[in-house]
Order: C-alpha cells, then structure tokens, then sequence
C-alpha cells in the first residue's frame, strides 16, 4: 500500500484537487484507493456529498476513541463507500478543529492514522491524504503515516513563502521520525498568459530542481465544474488539461513512462480561465 500525503502551510493551493484527481486517476485504474480528511475544514468530506458539521463517525472518532482508550470503532462504520468504484472516503467532522487543545499531548496521538492505515492495509492499494494548513497533531499524523509528501503550490510570489514554512516544519518532523520524508513540490494553477506566473515557475525550478515535479498543473476551469458536479475531474473530463496534467503527475510518482505528449498534443486554443 502506497500512502501520500498532500500538505502545505498556505490554503488554496490546490491540496483537495490534486487528492481528489489522482485518487480519481487511480481508482480508474483498479486501484483500491482510500482518501483521508484531516482538514476540519472538511473540503474534502463536502466535494463527496457529506456534511463535515453534522457527521457524527469520522477521522476524528478515531482519535477520540484512542484518547479514551476504548476498542477501536470498527472501520466499516467510519470508511464511507463513494458512488465511484474503488474510491473510499475517510471523512473529516469539524470537531478536529479542537483536537490539539483537547487531545494533542496525550501519549500516542502522533501515530492514530499510521496505525489505522496499517490495520487496513489489506483493502487499499493507494491512500491519499489531505491535510489542514497549519502544524499540529493531523499534520504530525500524517508525515508519520506517509511514504511521499505532495506539496502543492501556487504558481505566485505570495505562495513560495509558504512552501518555505513548509519545508522548515518538514525538517522539523523528519528530525522526529528520524528519516527524511521523501517529498515532491507539485506547481499549480499555472497560467502561462501571466508573468507573474512564469516567473515564479522560474524560481521554483531553480531554487527546488531536484523535488519539484517535471510538469505543471494548469488553470482550468473544468476543475471548479467538477467540484460543483461532485466528481473527480479524471473520472468526469478524462481528456481535460487539467486531468491529463495530473495523469501525468501520476506517472512521475509511479515511476512510468509518461502521458506528456497527450497534453502537448491538445488543442493550444482550449480556454484556461
């Protein structure tokens, strides 16, 4: 079982797309795929239909349950089934928010997700998960849980910053778990009209040209059409700029050849609005 988590300390770049498009990506390719909601916010958990405020079992019942210490809920009650084959959601509730005042220095609490993933390590082949903006208990969870760290960031100024915070807590979590987390910085919402767009694809690429990611992924408004639809772009406009950017990613991540001819080959003309 593959397990990658999706992070950065800057909200809007892109973390709940790219989940949702490669789990998409691969769940059409038969692959058993998991998503995790560690955001309150719940993005994730409300793109599948589900309502982040109202939930009553969720990612965080498995938290709850190890601070109690009682049996562990079983995860037929907790995993939800989308309508979308071979795609399983792990929601997040709102409740998160207060999990590290009410639970983050308890014995354990670093290792929830790890060792919930590892009791379902039989049933997926691929686990991707989303997680909140900000350090704390979720995000501990998910670098200890994870075998390659996404790190989605947008393709502006203002956002290389944050993926300068996000290097420095990952320094600071890899001292922890002592080993490295392997990572890859993923640029988005890349808009080749712009300037401001290219330049700072330029200096991603220069000051990150081992981790960075060899392709782009693109404005694309299919992506918000999607969201509105509830479905995955990769399973909805398979042919999009946007999906085949990130079928392409997929290919990078599992070391394959790529699809990149296909989105040199789409029509230049295509809006990226």
């Amino acid at each position: 079982m593959k397990i990658w988590a999706i992070a950065n300390q800057k909200g809007g770049v892109g973390k709940t797309t790219t989940a949702v498009t490669l789990a998409g990506l691969l769940a059409a390719e038969g692959q058993r795929t998991l998503m995790v909601d560690l955001d309150p916010h719940g993005s994730l958990t409300t793109y599948f239909g589900l309502d982040p405020d109202s939930i009553e079992i969720s990612v965080y019942t498995l938290f709850k349950d190890r601070a109690d210490r009682r049996p562990r809920t079983h995860y037929r009650d907790v995993l939800h089934a989308t309508k979308f084959e071979n795609l399983s959601l792990l929601p997040a509730a709102t409740a998160l928010a207060t999990l590290d005042r009410q639970l983050g220095t308890q014995d354990g609490m670093g290792l929830v997700l790890s060792q919930t993933l590892t009791d379902l390590q039989a049933h997926y082949d691929h686990v991707l998960i989303d997680c909140p903006p900000m350090l704390g208990v979720l995000m501990v969870n998910a670098l200890a849980a994870c075998h390659k760290l996404l790190i989605p960031v947008q393709c502006e100024f203002l956002a290389l910053k944050g993926l300068e915070r996000m290097l420095h807590t990952l320094k600071m979590i890899s001292r922890a778990r002592g080993g490295e987390v392997p990572k890859l910085i993923v640029p988005t919402m890349y808009d080749k009209r712009t300037r401001a767009s290219s330049d700072a694809l330029q200096v991603l690429r220069e000051r990150y040209s081992q981790e960075i990611c060899s392709d782009v992924i693109p404005v694309d408004t299919q992506f918000r059409e999607a969201s509105k639809a509830g479905r995955p772009l990769s399973l909805w406009q398979p042919r999009s700029r946007g999906a085949l950017a990130y079928l392409s990613l997929l290919d990078q991540l599992l070391d394959r050849p790529t699809h990149a001819q296909e989105i040199d080959a789409m029509d230049e003309g295509q809006a990226w609005a």
